[in-house]
């Protein structure tokens, strides 16, 4: 195992930019094993914390994190644990700094790791996301057939207020835009859940190891942007369901929202159900 030193060698070495993984600018990462000893970081993490990346590797999280913090993400982690979803927490204060922003995190297994992103929280609107979603389904009781798909792209729309949604279910498909885009969406499964800028440069994630799968799993990983850019594209969010997926497309840059995220993978659940009634119903 490498010493703090090297690492720290490691870190002031000449390196090329991208190399290696990353994440949105605007969010930040720690890889930790499942003990949760941090194996890697971000290399803004002294944002968030106040600590240096290369500090913070072979170390517990529980030296850089407020108690209460850390027990109540440890207690939503041991309810996930087996499971492939993604826990959320929000306006977590994450250190004893009161001058510091409170955070929204989200944490999973992957890889044999937990992946822990934060990303600012929200200024407002907290809980609004969620308050709608029972009313978005329930106009999309008596609808069937393509109506029905053309329902769910408008009211994820409405739901999330992205420019444009395209729903992509098989070889079938439908869209709600605001205005026109240069070209149409076209399903990308090796994209980020969310892109906040596709336009801003990554921040990549220390030690830089090429071949490491685990932060493949991150929602807000960087990636190949210049086909979105190219469309025309600065913000996304996927949203994938069973059989299918909504892609969420904006203009502008907008900073992630793990909240709206969540609020959206709900809604596609939910949806997802929907149209196994509406299968049924034309089945019989």
């Amino acid at each position: 195992m490498e010493t703090v030193q090297e690492l720290r060698q490691q870190a002031t070495a000449d390196s090329r930019p991208g190399e290696g993984a990353g994440i949105h600018a605007g969010a930040y990462l720690l890889e930790l094993s499942l003990d949760w000893i941090v194996c890697r970081a971000s290399e803004n993490i002294h944002h968030l914390l106040g600590q240096s990346h290369v500090t913070l590797i072979d170390e517990p999280l529980g030296n850089f994190v407020q108690a209460q913090a850390l027990h109540d993400l440890r207690n939503l982690f041991s309810r996930l644990s087996g499971s492939t979803g993604i826990a959320r927490a929000y306006g977590v204060r994450l250190t004893d700094d009161r001058d510091r922003d409170l955070y929204d995190v989200a944490f999973q297994l992957s890889g044999g790791r937990v992946l822990l992103e934060a990303v600012p929280c929200a200024s407002e609107g907290f809980g609004q996301a969620f308050g709608t979603i029972g009313g978005l389904i329930e106009g999309l009781s008596d609808v069937h057939g393509d109506a029905l798909l053309e329902g769910g792209a408008r009211r994820m729309r409405a739901l999330t207020g992205y420019d444009r949604v395209t729903l992509f279910l098989g070889d079938r498909r439908a869209e709600s835009s605001r205005g026109n885009y240069p070209a149409p969406a076209e399903p990308q499964a090796s994209l980020p859940m969310l892109i906040g800028d596709t336009e801003a440069q990554s921040v990549a994630v220390f030690p830089r190891e090429p071949n490491d799968k685990a932060i493949d799993a991150a929602l807000m990983r960087s990636g190949n942007m210049n086909s979105l850019r190219d469309a025309g594209v600065r913000a996304v969010m996927r949203v994938p369901f069973a059989g299918g997926e909504f892609r969420c497309d904006h203009r502008r840059a907008r900073e992630p929202n793990l909240e709206v995220h969540a609020a959206a993978e709900l809604f596609a659940q939910l949806f997802a159900m929907r149209l196994e009634i509406d299968r049924l119903r034309a089945a019989g």
